[in-house]
């Protein structure tokens, strides 16, 4: 492995241990010192790869924003428009699913961005948090699924907020359970059909 490698991966290690500590004892409870602690490393050499637990939680809410922007990922717009919002929605809660199966940090992230969304975190990862828009994109689909006749009537934007609100305590609970099956995605769908 190569310095640089080794580089990378002792910084993901850091990123996934305060991930960790910040969902389990609160971002505000997690001091640098447990961080390094758990890595293990020296509190110095953590400093060496990220200046501030500030630093630390804003680089996490960026992966954590990263990874919701890629909702429609790799869906062009002419073929996502042929596509049922049912069937969307499932195959999406689907690979979600069984990605965080595989990378049980994805459960985490999702507690972290819920946390981090609420007032009284430090101001950058607050506001980047909150730019993180999956319930335009979600209600356009709900929108284009009330206009199919696939989905029930009523404010495509609240809808869309039900449907998150539903995704976001479903990975909160696995988060916290790691037995917890994932429910069948249709369930969640479900709630938006006629």
């Amino acid at each position: 492995m190569t310095r640089k490698e080794q580089k990378e991966e002792r910084r993901q290690a850091i990123l996934m241990t305060a991930l960790s500590l910040f969902v389990e004892k609160g971002y505000y409870d997690t001091k640098i010192t447990d961080i390094a602690a758990a890595v293990p490393m020296s509190t110095g050499l953590m400093f060496h790869y990220f200046e501030s637990k500030e630093e630390l939680l804003l680089e996490l809410v960026k992966m954590g924003a990263e990874g919701t922007r890629s909702l429609s990922a790799g869906v062009p717009a002419k073929q996502l428009e042929k596509i049922p919002a049912d069937v969307f929605l499932t195959g999406f809660l689907t690979k979600v699913f069984a990605y965080a199966k595989e990378e049980p940090w994805v459960f985490n992230m999702f507690v972290l961005m819920g946390q981090v969304r609420r007032s009284g975190m430090p101001e950058e990862a607050h506001k980047t948090a909150l730019a993180v828009d999956s319930i335009e994109f979600t209600s356009a689909l709900i929108s284009r699924g009330q206009k199919d006749g696939i989905f029930r009537e009523g404010d495509a934007t609240l809808l869309a907020r039900c449907f998150w609100a539903s995704v976001q305590g479903i990975m909160e609970e696995m988060a916290m359970d790691k037995s917890m099956p994932a429910p069948d995605p249709s369930w969640i769908v479900a709630m938006l059909k006629v």
